[in-house]
């Protein structure tokens, strides 16, 4: 695993993971990717949301932007099955000293260790949360 390459970034995606209504984990995946580089975090995206949906046992899943509920926020996406609606993880897209960031969270059920090993495979830097 990796060290943990920004503590506030961890702690702040630590604090999103707390007791709800379902147990999470999360991985923070840190990218060279520039504001600039918009569509290139959007194919990421969809590439990790192929990733961690392979490791959820939900089947397959769609990626829904949020564009029609005043709850969700710019940059925030969930992974949801295409069965029955139903949640598989969500995420969201930071820029943070000029690149992008991406943080997310899923049931903790999902093969935590196995999503981040397929994303390290990729030669993507993952922060393991928690």
């Amino acid at each position: 695993m990796a060290d943990v390459l920004d503590q506030d970034l961890y702690e702040r995606t630590k604090a999103l993971l707390e007791p709800g209504d379902i147990e999470l984990a999360g991985v923070i995946v840190h990218t060279d990717l520039s504001g600039e580089e918009d569509l290139e975090m959007q194919e990421l995206t969809v590439d990790l949301n192929d990733v961690i949906a392979a490791h959820t046992d939900k089947g397959e899943s769609y990626i829904y932007a949020g564009n029609d509920d005043p709850e969700f926020a710019s940059n925030q996406f969930h992974g949801r099955t295409l069965e029955d609606d139903e949640f598989v993880w969500e995420c969201q897209q930071l820029l943070r000293d000029g690149r992008f960031h991406l943080v997310f969270y899923y049931e903790a059920t999902a093969d935590h260790e196995a999503i981040i090993e397929a994303m390290e495979d990729r030669d993507l830097s993952v922060t393991p949360v928690p």
